[in-house]
């Protein structure tokens, strides 16, 4: 039987221990945070945003991803963490309208579900948006996107992953130090704590550099904050669809409020946060009206880590045998894939050939190849804290 020690406990670490557990591993979990999702899965945007996703590549490996919540969906039962919605986006300026056009004809081509129309549809699609506040004349509408509800998507992997059995959670133990045996990890320290494993996976997310540095790797990642305003529920109508509007992303929660990004606000991150969570508001109750009229009920910074090509860091290095690395900045559509991939390799199956381009010892191209992590950088590449933390995943 494989032992395995993952550290963390967000949406990789429990995907990878579920699956960990349905090929009969013993695994030990270990969560720095006093329970699951507490860090970046518990303070993310949440949707699924695979039309976003460059080169083509990882387009596909974010389809597969999509495609695993519902075969999860169907395996776990329960309570449901993915929200079906269609996911609707806008431009403001010819350049970036022509843009949009152009990206939402190659989705397509590349077989997304994805379709240009009038911007009247909000009508229909959205109906609790203000339809002067869509400054476009046409929309891009993705008919099979999603949200999740992230922290139940993780509760759901390890209830099911301790009741098949081999599984123990520890929570609120930092990880100190990993046990080695010449180059290889052989296991992982927490305080007075030890557990002995065949393999240590790196599920830590913006902390993963740390955890290689223990082993004295390096993973090319950094640190980039985002920040999430979620409103209490509205009255009367919700929000039906997921918006990705001109300075603001728009989604619905599942007691009825909205969750509110802005890349544009993220890059104003420097640590204090004073009144950037009521801009978010004010920018929400621009497009929908019941915002307006409730306050926020939540505000949070979750520390995303971003892969300094925007491409996953997935399997072990040469150098460091025992310790397997998940990171990614788009964990919570990529899991599903991701933790089952993990899986296989760590119980002694071959390498997945899909993972050959995302292995952490690559050569690291210098331009950024994912065309989201791109647009997200020329909003807030002043907010990169390399190594700075803002407020630590922390209510604001």
């Amino acid at each position: 039987m494989n032992r395995v020690v993952v550290i963390g406990a967000g949406v990789l670490g429990a995907c990878v221990t579920y699956h960990l557990a349905r090929a009969g591993a013993h695994v030990v979990v270990v969560e720095r945070a006093s329970e699951p999702a507490a860090g970046t899965s518990g303070a993310t945007f949440a949707a699924d945003v695979t039309h976003l996703k460059t080169p083509y590549a990882y387009y596909r490996l974010n389809r597969q991803g999509s495609d695993g919540h519902l075969r999860l969906a169907d395996e776990l039962g329960g309570p449901q963490w993915r929200h079906p919605a269609a996911l609707v986006q806008w431009a403001a300026g010819d350049a970036d309208r022509r843009a949009l056009r152009e990206k939402a004809l190659r989705a397509r081509k590349w077989g997304h579900d994805c379709r240009i129309a009038p911007a009247s549809v909000l009508r229909d699609l959205a109906p609790a948006v203000d339809p002067a506040a869509c400054v476009a004349d046409e929309v891009v509408v993705h008919g099979s996107a999603a949200w999740f509800d992230a922290p139940r998507f993780v509760r759901a992997l390890l209830d099911a992953a301790v009741r098949h059995g081999g599984v123990e959670t520890h929570y609120g133990t930092p990880v100190t130090g990993l046990l080695t045996s010449g180059a290889r990890v052989t296991g992982v320290e927490a305080g007075e704590r030890t557990w002995h494993a065949d393999v240590v996976v790196n599920c830590a997310g913006p902390g993963a550099d740390q955890v290689a540095a223990l082993a004295g790797a390096r993973l090319p990642m950094r640190r980039v904050p985002g920040l999430i305003a979620v409103s209490r529920p509205l009255p009367g109508r919700p929000l039906t669809a997921i918006l990705a509007a001109p300075g603001i992303d728009l989604r619905p929660t599942a007691d009825g409020g909205v969750l509110a990004l802005s890349w544009e606000i993220d890059a104003r991150l420097r640590g204090a946060v004073d009144g950037l969570p009521q801009e978010l508001h004010r920018r929400a109750r621009a497009l929908v009206p019941g915002v307006g009229r409730v306050r926020i009920a939540d505000a949070r910074i979750g520390v995303r880590p971003v892969p300094s090509d925007g491409l996953p860091l997935m399997g072990p290095m040469a150098q460091v045998p025992g310790l397997y690395h998940l990171v990614s900045h788009s964990a919570v559509t990529l899991a599903p894939v991701l933790g089952r991939f993990a899986a296989q390799e760590i119980t002694g199956g071959p390498p997945v050939p899909d993972l050959a381009g995302y292995r952490p010892d690559r050569p690291i191209a210098d331009s950024v190849h994912d065309e989201n992590l791109r647009a997200m950088n020329r909003h807030s590449r002043h907010g990169d804290q390399n190594g700075r933390r803002p407020k630590s995943q922390a209510e604001i």
